[in-house]
């Protein structure tokens, strides 16, 4: 696994010391090495590569990246260019739109939110295709839950959007009160008539950041051609 190449680096220099690290990057080399993994090894840390910790203004906790051919990009509900959207990442627009009455643009690779400052983490950073949560029983969630607890404890303020159970029982890793912590039903077709249509999160953090005088997300700038 490669060197992030930003801030993190440092950060995390204590965790990819730690003895999970080392057999958690064993384990996902030999699943390379055997198997098909999404996404592409050179993009496992891509969120954080694009997005360095002093930069970060808000965290989007996925779960998995997609285990499709072609769709993982290396940022949470993110997909390459000229792939459909997924039925998750298209609930997410809609309901972006409700809230701003804009149209949202076609693309869905989300570099445009992850250089405005929007870390989209997934709990697990690899997958074996066609095997999704393949790769939990890696390690993958104690390093991400570390990454998680560190913006927790950052003393300037962001926003942390938790979208689903699993990802609302991260809130326990966020230490600060000072931060915004938006919780909802996860966006997939089968929960998102559950609260999550209509949780207000894109705008609620978007007056969050105004008020701590940060810059806030255009959300519809979601990819290079939009920023």
């Amino acid at each position: 696994m490669k060197i992030i190449g930003n801030g993190w680096d440092n950060i995390l220099a204590a965790e990819f010391a730690k003895d999970y690290f080392i057999r958690l990057e064993a384990a996902v080399r030999a699943e390379y090495d055997t198997c098909t993994v999404y996404p592409p090894a050179e993009l496992i840390f891509r969120s954080l590569e694009l997005c360095s910790f002093a930069d970060v203004k808000a965290v989007i906790l996925g779960q998995d990246p997609y285990h499709g051919d072609l769709q993982a990009n290396g940022i949470a509900f993110a997909v390459n260019d000229g792939i459909p959207l997924p039925p998750s990442l298209q609930n997410v627009y809609k309901e972006i739109e409700s809230e701003f009455g804009y149209q949202m643009p076609k693309e869905g690779n989300l570099l445009g939110w992850a250089k405005q400052g929007v870390l989209m983490l997934n709990a697990s950073l690899t997958v074996r295709k066609a095997c999704p949560q393949s790769h939990v029983p890696l390690g993958w969630h104690t390093f991400t839950d570390a990454v998680i607890k560190i913006c927790g404890g950052r003393p300037d303020p962001m926003v942390f959007m938790l979208w689903g159970a699993s990802a609302a029982k991260k809130k326990e890793l966020i230490s600060g009160a000072h931060h915004l912590v938006l919780t909802a039903p996860h966006p997939s077709p089968l929960s998102a008539y559950g609260g999550f249509f209509g949780c207000n999160h894109f705008k609620r953090a978007n007056n969050f950041l105004k008020g701590i005088g940060k810059e806030p997300i255009d959300w519809r700038r979601v990819s290079d051609g939009n920023v």
